[in-house]
């Protein structure tokens, strides 16, 4: 019989790349779309599965949903990586994403627990923890503590220890990802990869004059979302419930990336990029890099894409939109 896998925000990044993965490993796949007034749009990530995966309206802050599903579907294995994921946006709309990304995830752990509690349990966690704590050897790993500098990062510090308490708790096996930046052509261009790279292309064809970002100093371990769902599945599959952060291990600034990007494409990014303080953090991370040791020493974890061709990944697909 086919394992069932259970995915929110299965039309997002991450999930569109994770059900492509569990498709080719044979599994039956499910998620939730979250219901928006442009139907046309909020499952162009999926579009191409469509007929391959069962798709249903629900929402983490929609108890009702989350249970009826979970229990008819009774899933092998759930994987929570619905969220409000933009940390900038995060300070706009603070409430919203604590009850989105709190809330929700408890709503999601209770409908597991009540309703298939031999399931296996995946939570996206995130490096935005971590905050501004930064180990002496320039690291962040399974062990530095989490001080996070926005609501987001708040959010999901309260997500991993709800995930690690229900799992001592009530003797589940729920598990954390903890996963630096990852990104990809299926990046929403209001992230600053995709900002940048479509942005670049944009320019270079002429289709627009600038780029206004906020802090080209911040430093991010970026990796590909292929990579990084490769490792949810192995997380959740791992012989005993624990907690893996998932990174290259290597650090590159917003404007490494914009130099970069531009010089790729035949352009100095000087001439076009600008600091806008409408971009610009209430309080500001400047660093991320993630320790994936464990990970790799587990499971035999490794990154396929390094910065460079995950950035050429985007700027072929944005080449290719707007050729």
């Amino acid at each position: 019989m086919k394992r069932k896998a259970f995915i929110t925000g299965i039309n997002g990044q991450d999930g569109s790349y994770l059900a492509e993965l569990l498709l080719e490993k044979d599994y039956d796949v499910y998620g939730i779309v979250r219901r928006n007034s442009v139907a046309e749009h909020q499952e162009s990530r999926i579009n191409h599965l469509d007929g391959l995966v069962t798709t249903e309206y629900g929402d983490l802050l929609d108890v009702s949903s989350l249970e009826r599903l979970i229990r008819t579907i009774q899933p092998d294995e759930i994987y929570n990586i619905a969220a409000q994921s933009h940390v900038r946006i995060s300070m706009d709309i603070p409430q919203f994403t604590v009850q989105t990304n709190a809330l929700g995830l408890l709503n999601v752990l209770e409908a597991y627990k009540n309703n298939c509690p031999t399931a296996r349990f995946y939570q996206a966690s995130s490096s935005e923890m971590f905050g501004r704590t930064v180990e002496e050897d320039g690291y962040q790993r399974e062990t530095t503590k989490m001080e996070p500098t926005s609501p987001y990062g708040c959010t999901k510090v309260f997500g991993y220890n709800m995930v690690k308490h229900y799992r001592n708790a009530y003797n589940l096996f729920a598990v954390n990802g903890i996963l630096f930046n990852h990104e990809s052509p299926r990046r929403g261009a209001n992230f600053v990869t995709n900002k940048v790279v479509k942005s670049a292309v944009e320019i270079k064809n002429g289709l627009k004059e600038d780029l206004p970002l906020g802090n080209l100093d911040a430093f991010r371990d970026w990796g590909h979302s292929k990579d990084y769902v490769r490792a949810m599945h192995m997380i959740i599959n791992h012989d005993v419930p624990d907690d893996f952060v998932c990174a290259t291990g290597v650090t590159n600034s917003v404007r490494d990336m914009c130099d970069y990007v531009f010089t790729k494409l035949g352009m100095d990014y000087k001439d076009y990029v600008t600091q806008d303080p409408r971009f610009m953090r209430s309080e500001e991370l400047k660093y991320l890099k993630g320790d994936a040791t464990k990970l790799r020493e587990t499971f035999g974890w490794e990154p396929e894409y390094t910065f460079e061709t995950l950035m050429d990944d985007m700027i072929a697909h944005w080449v290719k939109v707007y050729a």
